[in-house]
């Protein structure tokens, strides 16, 4: 049987991923809207949720491990670094959520584990 990689987490996202987030969600959202919702993702609570439920209600397709993003968050995880935990919008009039930063982090952990328990912060 296959070893079981372990998965380690930073405890909260690391700084640059609020503006990544907002760069993302200005492509959504006008940029009044995306700026308060990378302010309530950075007072939101730490929160986990699994790799397969968060692709399910973001309606996203899984990148292949032939991404390179995605690549290098692999070799992340192969060499026990710690990943940072996820920033999620509920887009209720869409009835999905959206990864506002973390999508090849979401798709390198799932390669190794559907199941696996990701943090995250969700406003």
């Amino acid at each position: 049987m296959k070893k079981k990689i372990e998965i380690k987490w930073l405890s909260k996202p690391e700084e640059h991923d609020y503006p990544a987030a907002l760069s993302y969600l200005s492509l959504l959202y006008d940029e009044k809207t995306a700026a308060a919702y990378v302010k309530k993702l950075k007072r939101a609570p730490a929160s986990k949720f699994k790799a397969k439920d968060i692709f399910r209600a973001s309606r996203l397709s899984l990148l292949g491990i032939s991404n390179s993003h995605v690549q290098k968050d692999r070799q992340k995880i192969k060499t026990g670094q710690k990943l940072s935990p996820l920033l999620l919008i509920r887009d209720p009039a869409n009835g999905r959520v959206v990864i506002a930063d973390g999508y090849h982090r979401l798709c390198a952990v799932y390669s190794f584990d559907e199941d696996a328990m990701i943090p995250a912060r969700i406003a």
